[in-house]
């Protein structure tokens, strides 16, 4: 993967330790975002049921003049509802940045106060990828070690996963570079592990064998 242009790259809540890089950052898109995390969709269509019910009933007791008129006051808020939620999703894909390092998975977001939760690769079990119908795709991270907080990963989470709150990445434009470029990252960081657990006992026995000799 190319090199990312250091400039363009959202601030990072702390500078990187040395060795460590971003390989991938990327905002959720909002659409999708606003469907999947704030449920916007199902939300409208329960108001559209109750404009419906409301409408509906008025029309068969009084006539549909008092049906019309009973949309007077079940569509303004109902319409200002559905906004305000749209317009919280937009804000909150607007300040979420999903960032992949070398080293571990970084999720800042928030919007009077923004939070940064580091996910170390040490610390992940498992990436499961879903993909859906629009082309986005979520990616969920199941964490091993101490509880994360589930205040502090809203609405980045897996909304009925309390008791262990399982990160995700939502609506991710392009969800298999971004799964491929997890993968990769995950695989080196295994095999740097690995190498660097080989590197003293390969010490070891060279003492060994230079004090025998």
């Amino acid at each position: 993967m190319s090199e990312l242009d250091k400039g363009s790259l959202h601030p990072l809540p702390a500078k990187l330790p040395e060795g460590e890089r971003v390989l991938w950052q990327r905002s959720p898109v909002w659409q999708p975002y606003a469907r999947r995390v704030f449920h916007a969709y199902k939300i409208a269509v329960y108001f559209l049921l109750i404009i419906l019910s409301v409408a509906l009933s008025a029309a068969s007791g009084s006539g549909w003049d008092d049906a019309a008129r009973s949309l007077l006051w079940t569509v303004p808020p109902s319409l200002a509802v559905i906004l305000l939620l749209a317009f919280l999703a937009w804000l909150y894909s607007r300040t979420t940045f999903y960032t992949i390092t070398n080293k571990r998975v970084i999720i800042q977001n928030g919007l009077a106060f923004t939070t940064a939760v580091n996910l170390p690769f040490s610390k992940l079990d498992s990436a499961d990828m879903r993909t859906f119908a629009d082309g986005t795709g979520d990616i969920d991270l199941t964490m091993s070690g101490p509880r994360i907080l589930y205040s502090m990963i809203w609405p980045n989470n897996r909304l009925f996963a309390i008791k262990r709150p399982v990160p995700v990445l939502w609506a991710l434009a392009q969800p298999k570079e971004t799964a491929e470029v997890l993968a990769k990252a995950l695989a080196a960081d295994e095999q740097s592990s690995e190498e660097s657990a080989a590197t003293p006992n390969a010490n070891a026995a060279d003492l060994q064998q230079t004090s025998t000799s």
